[in-house]
This record gives C-alpha cells, sequence and structure tokens, in this order.
C-alpha cells in the first residue's frame, strides 16, 4: 500500500459518499486509476464495507453502556454459543473477546436506563456461562470513531 492508497483510505473515511471524481481531485489522480486503486480495497478487504453513522438518540438508542462479562465455564461450547447468542442482539452493536479478565466486552445501545435494565436483567444475565456481569454508562462521547490511522 503506497501514500496514494493511504490518502484515498483516509478520504474515504472522512466522508464515505464521495464521488469518484471528488475522491479522485483530492488525492491527486485521474477518475480512472483512482477507480481502480478503490476497487482494489475494496476486493483485497482493506475496505470492508460503507455506511451511514446514525445519532443514537434520533433512532430511539440513545442510551449506551459498556459491559464486561466474566464467564463461568469458558468450554468451547459454552463460549461458542454466549458468542452466538450475542452476535444475534440487535443491542450489541460491538463485543469483543478479551485476554484475562474479564472475558468480553460490549457495547450496546438502546432507547434509555429502563429498557437497558430489561435488556440485562431479562437477556444477557441468562446468557449461557455467565458469571457476572458490570455495567459501565457512558457519560458523555469524548472522542468518536474516527476511523483507523492510515499514516505510514
Amino acid at each position: 500500500m503506497d501514500r496514494i492508497d493511504r490518502r484515498i483510505l483516509q478520504e474515504l473515511q472522512s466522508d464515505g459518499r464521495l464521488s469518484n471524481t471528488e475522491l479522485a481531485d483530492r488525492v491527486g489522480l485521474t477518475p480512472s486509476p483512482c477507480l481502480r486503486r478503490v476497487r482494489h480495497l475494496e476486493e483485497t478487504g482493506v475496505i470492508r464495507g460503507y455506511r451511514a453513522l446514525l445519532d443514537g438518540g434520533a433512532v430511539g438508542s440513545g442510551f449506551q453502556a459498556f459491559v464486561t462479562v466474566v464467564m463461568r465455564y469458558e468450554d468451547q461450547e459454552t463460549v461458542a454459543e454466549f458468542e452466538r447468542q450475542v452476535a444475534g442482539m440487535p443491542e450489541v452493536v460491538e463485543a469483543h473477546r478479551l485476554f484475562g479478565d474479564p472475558d468480553f466486552l460490549l457495547r450496546v445501545s438502546v432507547a434509555d436506563l429502563a429498557a437497558y435494565e430489561s435488556f440485562y436483567t431479562e437477556r444477557l444475565s441468562g446468557l449461557p456461562g455467565v458469571a457476572q456481569v458490570t455495567s459501565h454508562v457512558a457519560m458523555k462521547t469524548v472522542k468518536p470513531d474516527a476511523g483507523l490511522s492510515v499514516t505510514g
């Protein structure tokens, strides 16, 4: 990946709706070679996709919590079932398996505190193998997801 590829990635992370012509202009290429590079970055999986970033409050998911989970049982079958169920929960917008304790870190978005309490009590704490669930409620977002650094 060269300097131009990195610049393409930087520009697309800032504005994924750029036209190919505008992108080409910003990175100093003509449209055809720019499009070839973008397609190559897509085909090789460097660019995994495109999506809109939504305001949680505007779509009824303004309450966000970061949740750590410690597993009581960590056998392969239990962990796989836990991961399968978590992956199917629309409230869990991000999930990571961690080394050490805790075992998992989840980012959960729901409408409000009452919706979170219901999700926590009725669904999350009853998942297979769960020993402990700890909630960390976000007070405010200090730095939103700004994309990955592509300097090299």
